[in-house]
C-alpha cells in the first residue's frame, strides 16, 4: 500500500517509540538492523522523521534517535504525512484525476468507505499505542 520509505518510516517511529527516551538514544545502526533496513536508507528515512519533528536527534558520541512522550501521542498519519503519502488518502483507487461524488469511478462508490476508514485508522492509532502493543506482546514489527 505504501512505498518501501514509509513502511520503514513506521517501522522506525514504532521502534524507536518502544526502545527509546530522553537518556536512552539509539544509533541508525540499531534501528537499521532493528527494521531490516539498509543503514543509509535508514538514516534518509530519519532525517525526514526528524525535520518533521516526529524523531528528536541528537549529535555526538552519546547522541543518537528518541520520541518524547509529546511525539508518542502522534497519529500514525503525521507519519505518513512526514513521508508525504498521506495523498494516498486522498486520491482516486484507479488513479484518476476527475473521479469525484458526481463523477464517480467505477470503484469509486465502494472504495469511499474503505478509504474513510483507513482515514479513521491512520488518525486514530497513535505511534505510543502502536508502540504499547508491541511490548504487551499483542503484535510484532519483525
Amino acid at each position: 500500500m505504501f512505498s518501501k520509505s514509509t513502511e520503514y518510516a513506521l517501522r522506525a517511529t514504532i521502534y524507536i517509540a518502544q526502545k527509546s527516551n530522553e537518556e536512552k538514544k539509539l544509533s541508525i545502526g540499531l534501528i537499521s538492523k532493528a527494521i531490516g533496513s539498509p543503514a543509509s536508507f535508514t538514516a534518509k528515512i530519519l532525517q525526514n522523521l526528524t525535520r518533521a519533528k516526529i524523531v528528536n536527534a541528537v549529535r555526538g558520541p552519546n547522541g543518537g534517535f528518541y520520541l518524547t512522550q509529546k511525539a508518542k501521542k502522534l497519529s500514525v498519519r503525521s507519519i505518513l504525512e512526514a513521508m508525504n503519502e498521506d495523498k494516498i488518502l486522498k486520491k482516486c483507487v484507479l488513479g484518476l484525476k476527475k473521479c469525484s461524488e458526481e463523477k464517480p469511478c467505477p470503484m469509486h462508490n465502494q472504495y469511499k468507505f474503505i478509504k474513510e476508514n483507513l482515514v479513521e485508522l491512520f488518525e486514530s492509532k497513535t505511534i505510543g499505542m502502536l508502540a504499547e502493543e508491541i511490548k504487551n506482546g499483542e503484535s510484532f514489527i519483525k
